[in-house]
């Protein structure tokens, strides 16, 4: 009798989030070690990079050092003007994916940056409708993957995210475009008090993640 041949094992991606780094090099530079020990395949940074731009030496150069591939979004403490000087000045490691969208494999990601608050005279606030549309771009990229995965840096708004901060609204354009667009897994930051809550909205797993990153398989 022949033996049954086994199912080849499947491969998952092991993506390393961070979010709301906020200029701290130290923790960037832990979380690029990490991502190295951890065999990670991708690194997805959803926004506050900086804080208010104050510095950007030694944030996303870590992890474009170790040749680790990376993925970033503005958030409301820097412009989508630093985000691609850092793209540019890390490539081909590190990459904005600000109304854009990544193919690997069966998985699509895409997203969109920014929030519906700014840092006064810094950022300007996005229009609900312009959260929508940056993202909506990001997925036209993707539309055709298998799975999707969305990076935002606010989060949606009826979320319990958005319960826990009186003064960072959740986004009506993050919470229309899950709805829209139903990825498998939709990673935010934006709110501190938040890092480390997962929640369903529809059918979509909502990852809210900190400076502390979180490693996530897909």
């Amino acid at each position: 009798m022949k033996k049954a041949k086994k199912k080849p094992k499947e491969k998952h991606l092991k993506i390393l989030a961070v979010g709301d780094l906020h200029g701290d090099s130290r923790q960037a530079k832990r979380l690029a070690e990490k991502a190295v020990k951890e065999k990670v395949d991708l690194v997805v940074m959803p926004g506050d990079i900086t804080f208010a731009e104050t510095s950007v030496d030694y944030l996303v150069g870590p992890f474009a050092k170790r040749k680790l591939d990376v993925l970033i979004i503005p958030g409301n403490h820097e412009t989508i003007a630093t985000v691609n000087f850092l793209a540019e000045k890390y490539k081909p490691y590190v990459k904005s994916l600000h109304g854009k969208g990544k193919k690997i494999g069966d998985l699509g990601l895409f997203g969109g940056g920014g929030a519906n608050v700014g840092v006064v005279n810094l950022t300007v606030p996005m229009l609900e409708d312009e959260i929508y549309g940056v993202l909506k771009k990001g997925f036209n990229k993707i539309k055709t993957a298998k799975r999707k995965i969305m990076i935002t840096h606010a989060h949606p708004s009826g979320s319990l995210m958005s319960k826990l901060s009186e003064w960072i609204p959740g986004s009506e354009g993050v919470r229309k475009a899950i709805i829209r667009f139903k990825p498998e897994i939709a990673i935010c930051s934006h709110v501190h008090e938040a890092e480390g809550i997962e929640e369903k909205v529809g059918k979509t797993k909502v990852i809210n993640v900190g400076k502390k990153g979180k490693i996530i398989k897909v």
